[in-house]
């Protein structure tokens, strides 16, 4: 690691040990369309990492980073970096990381490339009121099982809290890229060419400089409580 790098991981650590740490839905989706955030997302609290993050980071990053070839990078000080949450309550241990053109041409140009990885315990929505909320929000049809019309298929659960556990500090080289897999976009992405990298949270030892591990008070009853 160099010594850029560790700087920048240094600053990355300080500023994200300031995150909030509970996330409502509703007050989240609001704050996100004040900012004009994508707060339309059903991942909304995925994107409001990714909110929360660039607030912290605006005095000592820049947001977004370096683009290459019509991608941007989330984060640039000394090298490029990449915000990335993931629902601790998964069926995979998978999280995607950027395209794979961008993060090899950023490695070309900055010899390293960080993720910052926000792992999150999440509520769901069983009741579907928050559901019918943001349709109302969004003026869409407010019928869950529809979404649309003549949709047949019922829609999943979406969430209604996260809470944030740990985050992780990752910094890739080049040679670490060949043990990554990839992945395409599903048949419903705009842009089915872009391929990305897909790490495995099981396995980043190689990968890991540094993490944060929080405790939250008054976790919602169910919910997943940190060591």
């Amino acid at each position: 690691m160099t010594e850029s790098f560790g700087s920048d991981a240094t600053t990355l650590l300080r500023l994200l040990a300031g995150l909030p740490l509970r996330w409502e839905g509703k007050a989240s989706v609001l704050e996100l369309q004040g900012a004009d955030d994508k707060w339309r997302e059903p991942e909304w609290w995925a994107v409001y990492f990714q909110y929360v993050c660039r607030l912290a980071f605006r005095e000592g990053f820049r947001c977004p980073g370096d683009s290459f070839g019509g991608v941007n990078c989330d984060l640039m000080r000394s090298v490029n970096w990449d915000l990335r949450s993931k629902a601790i309550k998964s069926d995979t241990t998978y999280t995607v990381l950027n395209d794979v053109e961008a993060t090899r041409l950023s490695i070309a140009k900055c010899g390293e490339y960080g993720v910052v990885v926000g792992l999150c315990d999440v509520g769901f929505d069983e009741s579907r009121a928050f559901q019918r909320w943001r349709s109302a929000l969004e003026g869409v049809p407010s019928n869950p099982e529809k979404g649309i019309e003549n949709q047949k298929a019922v829609s999943r659960y979406q969430k209604t809290r996260a809470v944030l556990t740990e985050l992780l500090i990752l910094r890739f080289t080049k040679k670490d890229l060949n043990s990554l897999g990839t992945v395409r976009p599903s048949r419903n992405s705009s842009d089915l060419r872009r391929e990305k990298y897909l790490l495995d949270l099981e396995d980043i030892d190689d990968f890991l400089v540094g993490r944060i591990e929080f405790v939250p008070l008054d976790v919602p009853t169910g919910l997943y409580q940190p060591r």
